[in-house]
């Protein structure tokens, strides 16, 4: 099954970010509880490897732009539907899909990344606000003749940065079902949800990734495994840090 959440009156998106979900929806009004993988920005301190990768991309620079100061001219739409047909493949990214994500609340800003001696723009992620609660890195966009120079890893590094000089609270990269999206890890204060509270026990969450990748036959929860290894052999542990409650 999913698990769907929809907002009701006085609710915010940082209600449903902070309990694991993420949208499902591009209008903000449906959301899906998932293996979520965010920054308590707070805690973030650039490691040696993060300040390799910012030093990597010196030649780079970035604004933040407010989607309605945003002009999707259409070399702007080229050049996304470009990176995604080579990243995912054709027909992923279709022009209805990404027209859609350019024009609906889940895309509030924009940030774009150019190269500093020519001022050509290499790069461009859509960005979810809500100050000072919640930034949300959705899509990235770039050039990926710049792949020597870790253009995708400096922008989301630039990302995490910037947000944590800005005093948010926590910078959401997605969600983390497999091996290759432990990259997203890489940042102080990294944690993820593991279906009931946020952890940053990265065994853990590696745990979860290779068990993904065998036949289950039980609920992770009633797996004994699981349990000892990471709840002292107790449900009830995890049950006293869940999020959610019937009231």
């Amino acid at each position: 099954y999913a698990i769907w959440a929809f907002p009701e009156a006085g609710d915010t998106p940082a209600d449903f970010f902070g309990r694991g979900f993420l949208p499902s929806s591009k209008n903000l009004d449906r959301f899906y509880l998932c293996r979520s993988l965010r920054v308590a920005l707070a805690d973030f301190k650039a490691s040696s490897e993060n300040r390799r990768i910012l030093r990597k991309g010196e030649g780079f620079a970035f604004e933040l732009v407010p989607r309605p100061q945003f002009d999707f001219t259409s070399a702007r739409r080229e050049f996304c539907l470009s990176y995604a047909a080579q990243k995912f493949g054709q027909e992923v990214m279709t022009p209805e899909r990404l027209d859609n994500l350019m024009n609906s609340a889940i895309t509030s800003h924009l940030m774009l990344f150019r190269e500093t001696q020519t001022q050509r723009e290499v790069g461009l992620v859509t960005m979810f606000l809500q100050p000072q609660l919640v930034a949300q890195y959705y899509y990235a966009f770039y050039d990926l003749d710049y792949a020597a120079q870790n253009l995708g890893m400096f922008m989301m590094t630039s990302a995490v940065n910037f947000f944590a000089e800005q005093k948010y609270e926590r910078l959401y990269l997605g969600s983390c079902y497999s091996r290759n999206a432990l990259y997203k890890t890489q940042f102080a204060g990294a944690e993820f949800f593991n279906g009931a509270f946020w952890s940053r026990d990265l065994d853990e969450l590696k745990y979860l990734i290779a068990r993904n990748e065998q036949p289950q036959t039980q609920h992770l929860f009633e797996a004994e495994e699981y349990l000892h290894r990471f709840h002292d052999g107790e449900l009830g542990n995890a049950v006293a840090r869940s999020l959610f409650e019937i009231g």
